[in-house]
């Protein structure tokens, strides 16, 4: 992967307001060891004026995007109907394995998919609302989302998404991802999503009407294009109901301040935290997770207690190896993947907020 030392990020960042946003080349003189991006397009500037006496030699009109727009290492691709964009791995974002985590992965998703829709002039205001919507009062809300990482990216590697939207029924709109190393071109990562519309007054879901549709599908490709080939994926599988008791639980999870988002819920990334603060720890110690699907059921306010329960899932076609049982009572296969199943509810009522899925694969020796 690419790896930048901070001064090499902070130039990455200045150099991006000059739209340096092409393959790795040098850009520091003899330093080979660290890269750069190559210009595709001059940097906008005020005036250039002469060392001697002042005088403005050349004048290039202003750059009219936002200041944030010439920041982004982003931009649509050739035919309008994609959207792509750079990202370094900050120290933040990775976790116990030294690598980021996947809630790293949902948030770097959901920030292109915001950004791609603010480039095409989608408002910023509750979520990449269209003008109708904004009228009508509607937000997008998440119904459906499925990650798969073959590749956990480290610290300070630089990753590139690409994203695109297409109609999904009547109802909602579906967002895919690629995920790519971007000093190999390596796809490390894939995913899809489902978004529904709820009225931001009533809290209700409701039907997308013509205007709407006709609003961003001019945006969409034409004909069907799936990260993720569906015939072989748990991304449209179904995800029975977890039954109670579980194999692990964790109970009274509290939703902080920080995880309320600008539509005043929870935000779905929390979700994907409190999905694995039921996993066991043994799994968490030797395994890395491979996919998680999370089905949204039901908002989650501030004021809420959330419980997260866990359990393994069985294979039908999949060989159980008896010595393998796992200490939990979980049952490992042959090929030392394991899948599990989640339920997220709330503890005073009992209803569910969240169904889930994750399978796990064995981590690599180091």
């Amino acid at each position: 992967m690419l790896k930048l030392s901070c001064n090499g990020v902070d130039r990455i960042q200045l150099l991006a307001q000059c739209g340096y946003m092409n393959r790795p080349t040098s850009v520091f003189s003899g330093r080979s060891s660290v890269t750069g991006f190559r210009s595709t397009k001059a940097c906008s500037v005020q005036a250039v004026t002469s060392a001697k006496d002042g005088v403005v030699v050349n004048r290039v009109e202003p750059d009219n995007r936002s200041f944030a727009d010439r920041l982004r290492l982003g931009s649509l691709t050739e035919d309008g109907l994609s959207y792509k964009e750079k990202f370094i791995v900050r120290s933040y974002e990775v976790g116990i394995n030294k690598t980021a985590t996947v809630e790293t992965i949902a948030n770097l998703l959901q920030e292109v998919g915001c950004n791609h829709a603010q480039g095409v002039g989608f408002s910023t205001d509750g979520f990449a609302t269209t003008p109708t919507m904004r009228k009508l009062h509607l937000i997008w809300v998440t119904a459906r989302m499925h990650i798969e990482v073959y590749k956990y990216p480290a610290w300070s590697d630089v990753v590139e998404i690409e994203t695109w939207c297409q109609a999904e029924g009547r109802a909602g709109t579906r967002r895919d991802f690629i995920i790519k190393d971007y000093a190999t071109n390596q796809v490390i990562g894939r995913a899809t999503s489902k978004w529904v519309m709820m009225n931001q007054d009533t809290r209700r879901l409701q039907k997308m009407n013509d205007d709407i549709r006709d609003e961003y599908l001019v945006f969409c490709p034409r004909e069907p294009r799936l990260a993720i080939p569906e015939e072989d994926s748990n991304c449209l599988k179904k995800i029975p109901k977890l039954g109670d008791p579980a194999q692990s639980s964790r109970f009274g999870l509290v939703p902080r301040r920080a995880d309320l988002d600008m539509n005043q819920h929870v935000n779905n990334v929390t979700y994907i935290g409190w999905v694995l603060e039921s996993m066991p720890q043994e799994i968490i110690d030797s395994h890395e997770l491979q996919s998680i699907t999370l089905d949204y059921r039901r908002e989650c306010q501030q004021n809420d207690i959330v419980d997260s329960l866990t359990s393994v899932e069985t294979f039908d076609d999949a060989e159980v190896v008896p010595e393998l049982q796992g200490t939990n009572g979980s049952a490992k296969t042959r090929d030392d993947k394991q899948q599990f199943l989640h339920l997220l509810r709330l503890s005073t009522e009992g209803l569910e907020i969240n169904r889930g899925r994750t399978e796990w694969r064995k981590k690599a020796p180091r």
